[in-house]
C-alpha cells in the first residue's frame, strides 16, 4: 500500500514551519494528563486545531504533536539515527518481551533481519488458503436472519488464522486455550496506557496486574509446549513458527527459545487482534454506505463468480483492498506513536531538545480535511487508481521507515480475502445508530457491534 506525493487539493506547501505553538492549558505537575485519559481522540483533534506541531506534556514530559505529513515523515524515518523509542509500560513489556517491535539498535537490526523473511510476500501466498478456509468455516456456521456479534465473530476468525498460521494447522482447538490469555495481556496493556498505572513501579501488585501474570504464564506454557514438541520431531514445516525455529543470522545463529516466544507473541498480537478489528469496522462502514457494499457484491461476482478467493485473485479485488485502505484510514488499529528525541535531533531543520516525546497519530492525520477532502466520510473510490493521491505520510496505519510493521502484507492480505469470503455470501445488516471507537493497544468500537445475517 502506498500513497502519492501530493495532496488531493494540490501540492503540500514546501518548507512547512516546525515552530512549535502552545497547546491547551496545563495542570501543575501533571500537565494535560487528565485531558488525554480522558478523551485521547477527542485531545488530538483539539491540538490539531492549535497548530502544526504543538507542544504539551504527558505528566512531567515535554512533548511535541505533530500533524503535517512533512514532519510525521520524519518521525518514521528518524527511528534509530534521531529518536528511539519511550520506554514502553510494564505490561508491555511483560508480554511482548524483546522481540522485534520492542528491542533498539544491533539487537533490533538483527531480529528484524531474522524476522522478516517469515512474512515476506511468498511466504503470505503459502498462508492464503488457511485465511479462506477458516473464513469458509465461519461463514459455514452462519445462518440468515441470525443475529452475531460482529467483533466478537472476527476476532475468533482472526484468532484461528493466528494460531494456525503460527503453529500449524495440527494445533486446531487450541485457539481455545491461548486466546483468551492474548485477550487478558492486550487489554492490560490497553488499560496500562489509558492510565496512571503507566507510571506506576513494577513492583506494585495491582489486580491487572495479577491477572496479567497469570495469562502470560499460560501463553508462555503453550508456546514453550508448541517449540519443545518441534524440537524433539525435527521435522520442518511451513508454519511461521518453523519459519522461525528455522532462521540464522549472518554468524549462523539461531533464535534462542526466549527470542522465539517473544518473536511468536509478536506475530500474534499483530496478526490477531489489528485484523480483526478493521474487519469490524469494515462491516460496520459497509452496513451504512449500500452504494461501496453494492460495488464490492459487483466486484465478487465479476471476479470471483462465486469460488474462494485465492492469493492470485488478490491484485483483482481491487475495490475490496480499496474499503480495505479506507477502513484503516477512518479507524486505525494502531492510533498513535511516539519516539524521544536523542541529542543533536531535528525537526523540520529546527533543532529538538533531547528527552522530547514527539508524538503522531494515525487517526488525527488520517481525518484531516487538508489531506482527505470530507475526512469523516466512508470514500473507498479516494484509493481509485485516477483519483488524485494525499501525501506521503499522511495515511500511515502500518507506520513507516525502517521500521514499518513486518506484517503490513499480511494483513493486508488477510483482511481483502476474509472479506471477500465473508461478503460473497452474506450481508451483514447493522443498526443505523452510530458506534463510536474506545482507544485501548488498538482503536476498538467502543459499544457491542452487533449485526442480522441476511443472504448476499
Amino acid at each position: 500500500m502506498t500513497t502519492g506525493t501530493s495532496s488531493p487539493t494540490g501540492p503540500a506547501a514546501p518548507g512547512p514551519s516546525a515552530t512549535p505553538v502552545p497547546g491547551p492549558r496545563q495542570l501543575p505537575l501533571i500537565g494535560n494528563l487528565p485531558a488525554f485519559s480522558r478523551d485521547p481522540l477527542g485531545f488530538f483533534a483539539k491540538l490539531r486545531g492549535h497548530g502544526d506541531v504543538v507542544s504539551w506534556r504527558l505528566g512531567p514530559q515535554r512533548a511535541l504533536f505533530l500533524s503535517r505529513p512533512e514532519h510525521i515523515g520524519e518521525l518514521l524515518t528518524g527511528v534509530e539515527t534521531q529518536y528511539r523509542h519511550p520506554e514502553l509500560g510494564w505490561a508491555f513489556k511483560l508480554v511482548l518481551g524483546e522481540g522485534v517491535v520492542t528491542s533498539e539498535g544491533a539487537a533490533w537490526r538483527r531480529k528484524r533481519a531474522l524476522v522478516q523473511p517469515v512474512v515476506r510476500p511468498r511466504q503470505v501466498r503459502a498462508y492464503a488458503d488457511t485465511m479462506t478456509d477458516c473464513a469458509s468455516a465461519l461463514a459455514g456456521t452462519w445462518q440468515p436472519g441470525q443475529h452475531i456479534d460482529v467483533r466478537r465473530e472476527m476476532l475468533g476468525l482472526t484468532q484461528r488464522i493466528a494460531v494456525r498460521t503460527l503453529f500449524g494447522t495440527d494445533t486446531a482447538g487450541r485457539e481455545d486455550t491461548i486466546g483468551p490469555a492474548m485477550d487478558t495481556a492486550q487489554a492490560a496493556i490497553g488499560a496500562e496506557f489509558r492510565g496512571l498505572t503507566l507510571f506506576l513501579p513494577p513492583w506494585v501488585p495491582t489486580p491487572g496486574r495479577q491477572r496479567l501474570k497469570k495469562a502470560v504464564a499460560v501463553i508462555d506454557s503453550e508456546v514453550n509446549r508448541v517449540t519443545e514438541e518441534r524440537h524433539r520431531s525435527g521435522v520442518e514445516r511451513d508454519d511461521l513458527l518453523s519459519r522461525l525455529l528455522a532462521a540464522r543470522d549472518e554468524q549462523g545463529d539461531r533464535l534462542t527459545d526466549k527470542e522465539i516466544r517473544d518473536e511468536a507473541v509478536t506475530l500474534y498480537i499483530g496478526g490477531h487482534e489489528t485484523t480483526g478489528t478493521t474487519l469490524t469496522w469494515a462491516w460496520y462502514l459497509l452496513s451504512r454506505n449500500p452504494e461501496a457494499r453494492r460495488r464490492l457484491a459487483d466486484e465478487l461476482t465479476a471476479v470471483l463468480d462465486g469460488r474462494t478467493p485465492s492469493f492470485d485473485d488478490f491484485k483483482e479485488l481491487r475495490w475490496t483492498e480499496q474499503i480495505i485502505r479506507e477502513t484503516l484510514r477512518l479507524y486505525p488499529p494502531v492510533w498513535l506513536m511516539t519516539v524521544i528525541a536523542k541529542d543533536e535531533s531535528t525537526l523540520g531543520g529546527r533543532p529538538v531538545a533531547a528527552g522530547t516525546v514527539l508524538w503522531a497519530s494515525q487517526w488525527s492525520a488520517q481525518r484531516d480535511e487538508r489531506w482527505f477532502p470530507e475526512p469523516d466520510a466512508f470514500r473507498p473510490e479516494r484509493w481509485d487508481e485516477d483519483a488524485p493521491p494525499a501525501p506521503d505520510h499522511a495515511w500511515f496505519p502500518f507506520g513507516g521507515g525502517a521500521r514499518a510493521c513486518l506484517g503490513a502484507r499480511f494483513a493486508t492480505v488477510e483482511a481483502v480475502l476474509v472479506l471477500a469470503t465473508l461478503a460473497q455470501r452474506f450481508h451483514l445488516d447493522l443498526p443505523a445508530h452510530e458506534i463510536p471507537p474506545k482507544t485501548g493497544l488498538t482503536l476498538q468500537p467502543g459499544a457491542p457491534v452487533r449485526a442480522t445475517l441476511r443472504s448476499a
